[in-house]
């Protein structure tokens, strides 16, 4: 492994490696980008290694160990894991996701391959065609369990658990543990050891995090000012929605900054070709849903920034794990708008911690939306408020201008019928000779359709 750059193993895998090769149920917790992957790929791959055979006939390589993924980005970077690997092993490996041509996925199959790394829904796609058999994998491996709860997937996994042998070693990995998670580990897993390097739910260590108050509508200018002040060369930008997503990166572009988007409605090859100019630093800017916060292994990326807050605050771990990774520094920028209150309390409620906030001039919500992000304290230093005392604005802000003591008087109206008080008119007087006006008589109504006649007078 030394000449893959491992010298030493990660807190996560020197505590779940030899759980696994003592054939152990495993739940794994840790921060991403910790080394989860090698520390359930290795120890299957040292399992499965006598079991190898150099024999050309797929029946000698039939599927052993079956890793399931949420996302196809996070299938692909497995796969090429273990490939890597494994690659002096006689060990055939192969990745099926949605979105790609199946025949091609098909041809692989059919050749045969010991480890099997797939999508819930496509692999099911392949058992309904009969192009995969699974009767006898012996090590299953949920990478990223949460996040396969979260899109749907647990009816499609319990039918899957259904098609496997019953004897067989189950490894459970996630940085979140939702009371979900917990349910599946109680029905999927015998006797599991757990490995929680850090505090469940806890973002890495080594990101800074920080947040902006800004006004809804001057989000993208203020996106924008911070990428171009800060000359940012590579940043990840998270966005609620696919059509959000396009509409972003567009306006970028309008402002001269080389942006590109990723999301479920972009083929898969033109999904990787932006991932591709992103780490080769031909795209400055890219602009995500939460479909790339997992699965997206981008060596060194320094900043994050949710220009949308997510609406689950286990995503806000997610997202953020894209940084800070190795070893590495990373920051989390946050643009927070007054509709983001909710959703950002849960996030400091989850990771335990406040997020330091920071006004940018020109760009602050209103003061309202100040006082709850700030606290009361800053937002009368905000708003240049309190006796007695020198104003300043928070840190982080810039001064804003004084008030004079002595208000400044009205102008007085020029025409005066704007100023003058008002005098009711007299009534005007009726003249002597115009006789009074006689009261006028209540017509009746008519119920002759009702009584059956006209009413007659009294005679």
């Amino acid at each position: 492994m030394k000449d893959l750059g491992y010298e030493q193993p990660t807190p996560v895998q020197e505590q779940a490696i030899p759980l696994v090769l003592a054939g152990r149920d495993l739940t794994g917790g840790a921060q991403t980008g910790t080394g989860k992957t090698a520390a359930f790929a290795l120890p299957t791959l040292q399992r499965l290694a006598p079991l190898a055979s150099a024999s050309a006939s797929p029946a000698r390589h039939p599927v052993r160990a079956l890793i399931l993924t949420p996302t196809r980005e996070l299938a692909i970077q497995v796969e090429a894991s273990f490939r890597e690997y494994g690659r002096n092993l006689p060990l055939r490996s192969a990745v099926v996701y949605g979105g790609a041509d199946m025949n091609a996925q098909i041809a692989q199959l059919r050749q045969g391959v010991e480890i099997l790394v797939a999508t819930p829904g496509r692999l099911l796609d392949h058992v309904h065609n009969k192009t995969v058999m699974l009767n006898q994998v012996s090590i299953l491996v949920l990478d990223e369990a949460d996040r396969m709860l979260d899109m749907g997937f647990l009816p499609d996994i319990k039918r899957i658990l259904l098609l496997l042998p019953p004897l067989r070693q189950n490894l459970l990995f996630s940085a979140t543990f939702p009371d979900e998670i917990r349910n599946l580990v109680k029905t999927l897993l015998r006797d599991p050891a757990d490995v929680q390097i850090a505090a469940r739910n806890a973002p890495a260590e080594l990101v800074a995090h920080v947040l902006h108050p800004v006004a809804r509508e001057k989000k993208r200018e203020l996106l924008a000012y911070l990428i171009q002040t800060r000359d940012l060369k590579q940043v990840l930008v998270f966005c609620g929605t696919r059509i959000g997503a396009n509409r972003l990166a567009h306006q970028l572009r309008r402002d001269r900054i080389h942006a590109d988007a990723i999301h479920g409605d972009r083929a898969q090859a033109e999904r990787e070709a932006a991932l591709e100019a992103f780490k080769a630093g031909k795209t400055a800017v890219l602009v995500a849903t939460d479909v790339a916060q997992r699965g997206l292994d981008i060596e060194g990326l320094p900043q994050v920034i949710n220009f949308d807050i997510p609406r689950s605050p286990e995503d806000y771990v997610h997202r953020i794990g894209r940084t800070g990774r190795a070893g590495l520094t990373g920051e989390a920028i946050s643009l927070v708008a007054p509709d983001d209150l909710d959703s950002l309390a849960a996030i400091e409620r989850l990771i335990r911690r406040r997020i330091e906030r920071v006004l940018v001039p020109g760009f602050e919500p209103s003061a309202g939306t100040v006082a709850a992000l700030m606290g009361s304290e800053a937002a009368r230093a905000y708003r240049g408020e309190g006796r007695g005392r020198e104003r300043q604005a928070p840190r982080g802000t810039a001064p804003r201008p004084q008030r004079s003591p002595h208000p400044q008087k009205p102008h007085k109206p020029a025409d005066p019928i704007f100023s003058k008080p008002y005098e009711p008119s007299a009534a005007p007087s009726a003249p002597a000779s115009a006789p009074a006006a006689a009261p006028a008589k209540r017509r009746e109504r008519q119920v002759a359709a009702l009584l059956g006649g006209q009413k007659r007078a009294a005679g």
